[in-house]
């Protein structure tokens, strides 16, 4: 079904007094934030707005995948059923978190809440009609229906829905038979990884196709490398199963705002984070790039996994405020996920900057972030890599006018599946070439790096990175202000040769 035919189910007996009032919390929130009006000047980010005929373009939309509203709750176990209240442990309404998305420049977001003992009954009964109640109040934000998986034997993941009709029983039948936490009483049996990859056959033969995304993978994790619940093996298992549905993980995790308040960045109490990045995105030839050095289509992401603010003792940051993951994609739901799902993402923060393009480009041939470039071992095998970006025009949410000190290009080479189901490892990924402002010139709104890789033989993926800061490598976190510590970082583009 083509998504832009779809209308979204009318929110029962829901007045226009009823919508003012609704919306009513979000607009007081915003108008009482001391952030308010300081979201990035989104029209020279190269965007859309959505207005006119140019939601219709591919250009590159800012999101957020993982944001929790008041339906993230609590459950009183001592009825039965149990007794589902709102707010235990985050606090706003699911409009708050939508004009907050698009008072800092999302033009699509998901509010992914906490699963508990029946909660698909409460997502099914409750959250949803609020969520149509709040894409009635804020149409530039196209807000996607999902949740925080409890991910059998895993962490927390994305499962974003596809928009259609029956959206809502989609997400009621994956939740109510595979979550991990959704029965009551308790089961054991819910949490094995064998329940997991079953959750992915179930989601692989629907009709109507989800994504599932890890996050904060490596949260739990005790040490370099030193994982917890999430690990390796269950990733290329996952993946293996249903590479369509299981396509990547959080580079940077949300909770970003925790040294604003004495906290540690992203929640991560026993190993940090690498300029706020997961140890197995930010390791240059760690976990991400041994998993593309398999061929393996395998994406990262940044959000905000917002709770409460940090200005009222949380740790995180609006949607948008600080993390922001771009889709090259039309303004609706089927291309968004398409984006998510085919790797045209990429990250960063603190708005450092609002545009980034990474193409390759051989014997006439180019490809983009996500997408394989063809070259024949015949011929002479130089690859061009053209990297393009836009700084912002204007301060960021913080104040900040951020400078890019930096830019990585990063190649590793493509040697196919690994029979070290754990390892995390790609020896041959390199920091091959590193840009300062003299390398680069100016064209337009944006900055052009152009670089050659000479006599590609074999296999090999391209990524970039960036940085406002002068570290030759992200440094382990500690209590600095996120705000002085940007990064971005493209997704790869793969060079294959034939």
């Amino acid at each position: 079904m083509n998504d832009k035919n779809v209308k979204d189910p009318a929110p029962s007996a829901v007045s226009r007094r009823q919508l003012v009032k609704y919306a009513g919390v979000g607009a007081t929130l915003v108008a009482a934030s001391p952030l308010a009006g300081a979201a990035p000047a989104a029209a020279d980010d190269g965007a859309d707005r959505t207005q006119g005929g140019g939601s219709r373009r591919r250009v590159w939309r800012a999101g957020d995948h993982h944001v929790h509203s008041e339906y993230s709750g609590s459950f009183d176990t001592s009825t039965n059923p149990p007794k589902f209240q709102k707010g235990g442990d985050a606090v706003y309404p699911i409009v708050t978190n939508a004009i907050m998305a698009k008072n800092f420049g999302l033009t699509w977001a998901m509010c992914t809440d906490h699963g508990g003992p029946t909660h698909s009954k409460v997502n099914l009964e409750q959250a949803y009609p609020d969520l149509l109640r709040s894409r009635i109040l804020v149409p530039e934000v196209l807000q996607f229906w999902g949740m925080e998986f409890d991910a059998p034997a895993l962490d927390h993941h994305t499962l974003m829905i596809p928009h259609h009709a029956d959206e809502a029983q989609q997400l009621f039948e994956l939740e109510s038979r595979f979550a991990k936490n959704d029965p009551f009483p308790a089961d054991p049996g819910r949490n094995t990884e064998a329940k997991m990859i079953e959750f992915l056959k179930a989601a692989k033969d629907m009709r109507q196709k989800p994504l599932v995304i890890a996050h904060h993978a490596a949260r739990s994790a005790t040490g370099l490398g030193v994982y917890g619940q999430d690990t390796p093996r269950e990733f290329r298992n996952g993946n293996n199963t249903a590479p369509e549905i299981y396509v990547g993980f959080e580079g940077a995790p949300g909770h970003q705002a925790g040294p604003l308040n004495g906290g540690a960045r992203g929640g991560y109490g026993s190993y940090p984070t690498h300029g706020g990045f997961d140890q197995m995105t930010a390791r240059v030839g760690g976990l991400w790039d041994s998993l593309l050095g398999e061929g393996r289509r395998w994406w990262i992401t940044a959000t905000s996994d917002s709770h409460v603010h940090w200005t009222r003792g949380g740790s995180d940051f609006w949607p948008g405020e600080y993390s922001k993951t771009y889709v090259l994609a039309r303004q609706d739901y089927a291309d968004i996920m398409d984006g998510l799902r085919n790797g045209r993402i990429w990250v960063g923060t603190g708005d450092l900057i609002t545009s980034l393009d990474l193409t390759a480009d051989s014997q006439g041939r180019s490809a983009a972030m996500g997408e394989t470039l063809s070259v024949s071992r015949r011929k002479r095998s130089d690859v061009d890599i053209e990297i393009r970006f836009r700084p912002l025009a204007g301060k960021n949410a913080n104040g900040d006018r951020p400078e890019v000190q930096r830019v990585d290009l990063i190649v590793g080479r493509v040697t196919g599946p690994n029979s070290d189901l754990d390892s995390d490892t790609n020896p041959t990924t390199k920091v091959v070439a590193r840009f300062g402002p003299r390398d680069w010139r100016k064209q337009g709104n944006e900055y052009v790096i152009k670089y050659t890789l000479r006599n590609v033989e074999s296999d090999v993926y391209a990524r970039v990175r960036g940085t406002s800061t002068d570290e030759a490598e992200p440094l382990a976190d500690g209590l600095e202000s996120p705000w002085d510590d940007l990064w971005f970082y493209s997704n790869p583009v793969f060079v294959q040769v034939r």
